[in-house]
């Protein structure tokens, strides 16, 4: 039997997308364990034994400090070493929403822990929670985005989720060396204004990978339009195939994997 790419859905207090993410790895051939962060503290799990590290959406802790923050201080002082083995292994390692805001403030992205925090996800322009489908471009090619279509539609569902960086030329920066992965767009693909943009993000931008391609962090959710009858107008489709341009990423991520860790 063909060996299988393992991948660690991490969940604590407040992850609420962890079943829907740990379904999406499982379909496309991976073997998936959902674990609490206290089994990789207490080493009844190793994030070495896996090749795909996967932070789902939610709200951590419930989000008192700042979405993300804790979760993010915890894996940096107490699992920072173990993280920067297990990605100068080439592995992979994949933040959603509130994972994508704990990628951000430990400084997995978008520059490495090393460095330190370089942007932030903060909160939305509108003062709200914003839970509506959202039209992406897909900009730079990545490990996780190859072979995406230029356009795709996914959910967003977050309060906190402006990205912003200190300045335009960090911004600059991030588009020239290809960083940017995914920015929002209006349904004909050009600048978008509110809804379209549901947070205000600099540049538009909905998700960004690390300089290998290798890590990737967005603020919408990919593992819910992963299913055509999750698309909200699913009735209307003229291709009713059973996955969505979701699954693509999810799919990406366990391919590499089986072809270049395994």
């Amino acid at each position: 039997m063909t060996a299988k790419p393992r991948v660690l859905v991490l969940r604590t207090a407040g992850t609420n997308c962890d079943a829907e993410t740990a379904f999406a790895f499982q379909y496309v051939g991976a073997k998936v364990c959902l674990a609490h962060v206290n089994q990789l503290l207490n080493g009844r799990e190793r994030l070495a034994d896996y090749h795909i590290l996967a932070l789902p959406g939610g709200f951590t802790y419930g989000d008192d400090i700042a979405s993300g923050r804790i979760l993010a201080n915890e894996l940096r002082r107490r699992l920072g070493e173990d993280l920067r083995v297990f990605i100068d292994a080439g592995k992979l390692v994949l933040g959603i929403c509130n994972g994508f805001q704990v990628m951000v403030k430990m400084g997995l992205l978008p520059d490495g822990m090393d460095a330190g925090q370089r942007a932030s996800l903060t909160h939305n322009d509108s003062g709200r929670f914003e839970d509506r489908w959202v039209h992406l471009r897909v900009e730079a090619e990545s490990v996780w985005t190859k072979g995406l279509p230029s356009r795709v539609y996914y959910p967003v569902a977050h309060a906190e989720g402006k990205f912003v960086v200190p300045s335009r030329t960090a911004l600059k920066a991030l588009r020239d060396q290809g960083r940017v992965a995914f920015t929002y767009c209006a349904a004909d693909g050009g600048p978008p204004g509110y809804p379209d943009n549901p947070n205000g993000s600099m540049g538009h931008i909905a998700g960004i990978t690390d300089a290998t391609g290798r890590l990737l962090g967005l603020m919408p959710h990919p593992e819910r339009c992963f299913l055509s009858e999750q698309h909200p107008f699913w009735a209307r489709l003229s291709d009713k195939g059973t996955l969505r341009e979701g699954a693509l990423i999810f799919d990406n991520g366990v391919r590499y994997a089986r072809r270049h860790l395994l």
